[in-house]
């Protein structure tokens, strides 16, 4: 069983993936809203920055994401 302080360390875990993969890339938020929208996500700059700040959001947010700044593949092991 997962307790709540494994919960919120993989949560920033991935928060820092996502936000080092769009640095990466050279990707700003208001880019990723535009490549979200392209995919049929209705996000912008501010759910963005609201969300990575948060440090909380659906998997179907981190593997579009993910998509929309190329990554065709995740290792587990690198978040």
């Amino acid at each position: 069983m997962v307790t709540e302080p494994e919960n919120r360390q993989l949560a920033n875990r991935v928060r820092r993936y996502v936000k080092a993969e769009l640095k990466r890339e050279e990707v700003s938020y208001a880019e990723l809203a535009r490549r979200l929208k392209d995919q049929g996500l209705e996000e912008t700059e501010a759910s963005i920055t609201a969300k990575l700040n948060r440090g909380t959001f659906a998997a179907t947010f981190f593997l579009a994401s993910m998509k929309a700044i190329g990554r065709e593949t995740v290792s587990i092991s690198d978040i």
